[in-house]
C-alpha cells in the first residue's frame, strides 16, 4: 500500500492549522516526516494528519507540547498513555481554577477602576504625575494578593 506524501502546506491545510504550526510540531518532535530524496522537502503521511488532529485535540484540552510529546512517546512504545493523561489533567485543573480566580479578581479591579475614573478629568504628565487615573487607583497591600 502506497502512503500518500503530503507537503507541509497541504498537511497544514488539511489539518486546519498554519504551515508554521506544522513546522513547530515537527521541530518539537510531535510529527516525524520523511525527506524527499531529490529535493529534501519534508513529506508527511496520512498517519501524520491523524496525529496532527490528535495534537489539536490535546491542545484544546490544555496539554502542553511537552506533555503531548510524553503522551505520544508512550503510545508509540505501545504503552497506554491514559494514566499519564489523567495525571496531567488532575494536576493542571487546580492551577487552571486558581488562574480563573486571579482573572476574575483582575476583571473586578478593572471594573472598579473604570467606574471610579468615569468622571475624572484627563491630565497631562507634569514631571510628578504620569497618568492620574492609574495613580489614583489604590495599591493593594503586599500580602493581599498572596495566598
Amino acid at each position: 500500500m502506497q502512503i500518500a506524501a503530503i507537503k507541509v502546506s497541504e498537511l497544514a491545510k488539511r489539518g486546519g492549522v498554519t504551515a508554521e504550526t506544522v513546522r513547530h510540531y515537527t521541530r518539537e518532535g510531535l510529527l516525524a516526516p520523511t525527506r524527499h530524496p531529490d529535493n529534501g522537502y519534508q513529506l508527511y503521511s496520512t498517519a501524520d494528519l491523524e496525529r496532527l488532529h490528535f495534537i489539536q485535540r490535546a491542545r484544546k484540552l490544555g496539554f502542553s507540547v511537552a506533555e503531548i510529546r510524553d503522551i505520544l512517546t508512550h503510545a508509540d512504545q505501545g504503552d497506554s498513555p491514559c494514566p499519564l493523561v489523567r495525571d496531567f489533567l488532575a494536576n493542571r485543573l487546580p492551577q487552571i481554577r486558581a488562574r480563573i480566580a486571579e482573572l476574575e479578581a483582575l476583571a473586578n479591579r478593572m471594573e472598579q477602576a473604570l467606574e471610579s475614573w468615569q468622571d475624572m478629568p484627563d491630565g497631562t504628565p507634569d514631571g510628578h504625575s504620569l497618568c492620574r487615573l492609574i495613580e489614583s487607583f489604590p495599591e493593594e497591600s503586599p500580602c493581599s494578593h498572596k495566598r
